[in-house]
């Protein structure tokens, strides 16, 4: 009996503490709708990354108390993204249709309280955006397991769009039915690499079902819940949006599966401190042309994170290169580097600054 009113009381602390927290919000809130009016009086993006960034490394920096530290960032992205939308609304374009993985991706990115715009192919986001009818587009570009995602490389060649941000999503495919049971099963539905990343999966378990690929894994949902005969490799959330239920959680081979999305926009990010920049460039074709490109990067300490080549559309056996380093273009040390490569490069295209995805 005691230790039911112990309860009760520390409830009674808790619903006090939530009505704290709520007045704070609203708070917020209106400084917000505020801060709206002077951005939209002035001109200014209702969406500033570098700030954001800087709220979040505040933020964690100064938590001493029992609140867990993984957790700030999630919660004030919400809070974030409830007030921004006070300013303005902000639209992002992503590889739809919704519960795709690049969906999450986009919420984890920008929260909750976005017009988030579904489309059927990576093209079609980078024109959304190219044309202003997006703020930002999310696309895919790498998979920890099964490589890049070639057409958004091909799309940058010829894009004007830039990249002002990177999210970083742990991926976690379940298989999904209507009656979730394997039994049943006799076709499962999905993304050509959600089922490369669960192959040694259902190779084992599901030998004879037939596999067929789709535009994307919510698709394969949407399909699964028209067929009691078929599944879908898709996430736990298209579980929910398209009434399916789940066979197995988490059948990818390898556990440690990432996929690593960009954020497309028309602006270029400020400097946190804690950057990434992207360039793509082409160079002649002649022994040590490529070491000679990168030298000024060894020679200037900047880490090189990713390199990746891909063809040139309408010049056969000649490729156009893809660089990700660390540090921000108005870094010194890389603004020299950089200025090194042009005079080496055939084609040099700057793709843009952004905060690393932690």
């Amino acid at each position: 009996m005691e230790e039911n009113e112990k309860i009760i009381s520390l409830r009674q602390i808790i619903d006090a503490l939530d009505m704290k927290i709520l007045k704070l919000l609203n708070e917020r809130a209106e400084v917000a709708l505020e801060v709206g009016r002077v951005k939209s009086k002035s001109k200014i993006d209702p969406y500033n990354p570098q700030r954001e960034e800087e709220i979040f490394q505040r933020l964690q920096s100064i938590n001493t108390g029992a609140f867990p530290k993984q957790a700030i960032t999630p919660v004030f992205r919400e809070i974030i993204s409830a007030c921004r939308s006070l300013e303005a609304e902000l639209t992002v374009a992503y590889l739809g249709p919704p519960a795709t993985h690049t969906h999450l991706a986009c919420i984890e990115r920008f929260g909750s309280s976005v017009q988030a715009l579904p489309k059927e192919s990576i093209q079609e986001i980078f024109e959304t955006v190219e044309r202003e009818k997006a703020n930002f587009g999310v696309v895919p570009v790498e998979n920890s397991t099964e490589g890049v995602v070639n057409r958004t490389l091909d799309m940058f060649i010829d894009s004007e769009v830039k990249i002002c941000g990177e999210i970083l999503v742990r991926i976690s495919h379940d298989l999904l039915s209507i009656s979730g049971k394997t039994g049943d099963v006799e076709k499962v539905y999905s993304h050509p690499q959600a089922l490369a990343q669960c192959r040694q999966w259902l190779r084992k378990n599901l030998p004879q079902a037939q596999l067929a690929e789709t535009v994307s894994t919510a698709r394969a949902a949407q399909l699964a819940a028209q067929d009691p005969k078929a599944a879908a490799v898709a996430s736990s959330f298209a579980s929910e949006l398209y009434g399916l239920k789940v066979i197995e959680s988490r059948i990818e081979d390898y556990l440690h599966n990432y996929t690593r999305f960009l954020v497309l926009g028309r602006q270029i990010s400020g400097r946190t401190g804690k950057d990434k920049t992207s360039f793509l460039f082409s160079i002649p074709d002649s022994p040590g042309a490529l070491y000679k490109a990168l030298e000024p990067f060894y020679e200037m300490s900047i880490n090189l994170t990713k390199i990746e080549s891909r063809p040139i559309k309408d010049k056969p056996w000649e490729y156009v290169f893809f660089v990700d380093f660390e540090g921000h273009f108005t870094d010194a040390q890389i603004h020299r580097a950089v200025s090194d490569l042009t005079k080496k490069a055939l084609f040099l295209k700057f793709l843009g600054s952004y905060p690393r995805s932690s």
